[in-house]
């Protein structure tokens, strides 16, 4: 019933997304991905003037939603927000909702993955996941949230050049390549970040 409700008072010519982030990797990743939809996508990049929300849930869950209703009330518009990261079982899942804060704040890619490979040095159970949760949000403050699941392991050094974040320490279940070795079209089938969108896909689909 709640799905009904969300959908059905959404305009029916809804052509604009906002995504709640700054970072220029996921937003190139996010368009790709919803690419099928021809929506104008905008990014908080759009509107620099706006302050950060302060992702201080303690489950991705909680994060993603605050983000998405925090700057949809705030501009009004539409606004997907997600919130991701690795969890490491030999970690007892570290570095979890702090991932991308795990080197300190605003790390390279090589210094979150050295640290993340340091703490791993003689883990012989290497067994992770990349859990990616997205809200989108309603100005009115209606919001869905959606998750989705990648399980692989966590390599020995850092391959490849691609990606971001942890990509390229992360090889994900049933193959041997890390994602920042996989060309985008194949990570953009398999991530969790994919997984979730195509959740988001069917919603939006809905809307427009």
């Amino acid at each position: 019933m709640t799905s009904a409700i969300f959908i059905s008072s959404i305009p029916p010519m809804l052509k604009e997304l906002l995504v709640a982030t700054k970072n220029k990797g996921k937003v190139k990743e996010i368009k790709h991905l919803l690419r099928s939809l021809r929506l104008n996508i905008l990014s908080l990049l759009d509107f620099p003037d706006i302050p950060d929300v302060k992702e201080s849930a303690a489950t991705f869950e909680g994060n993603a939603r605050k983000k998405a209703v925090t700057i949809s009330k705030k501009l009004k518009r539409l606004v997907l927000a997600d919130d991701s990261g690795l969890e490491v079982i030999a970690l007892k899942g570290t570095p979890g909702v702090r991932s991308a804060r795990y080197a300190g704040p605003n790390p390279s890619t090589k210094k979150l993955c050295n640290k993340l490979l340091k703490a791993m040095k003689n883990k012989k159970y290497r067994w992770a996941r990349f859990v990616c949760d997205i809200a989108i949000a309603k100005p009115d403050g209606k919001v869905r949230i959606v998750e989705g699941i990648c399980w692989g392991k966590i390599s020995g050094k850092m391959i490849g050049s691609g990606g971001f974040g942890y990509d390229p320490v992360f090889i994900p279940e049933g193959y041997r390549k890390t994602f920042a070795q996989m060309p985008l079209k194949l990570k953009n089938r398999i991530s969790h970040r994919a997984k979730a969108l195509k959740k988001v896909a069917d919603i939006l689909r809905k809307m427009i």
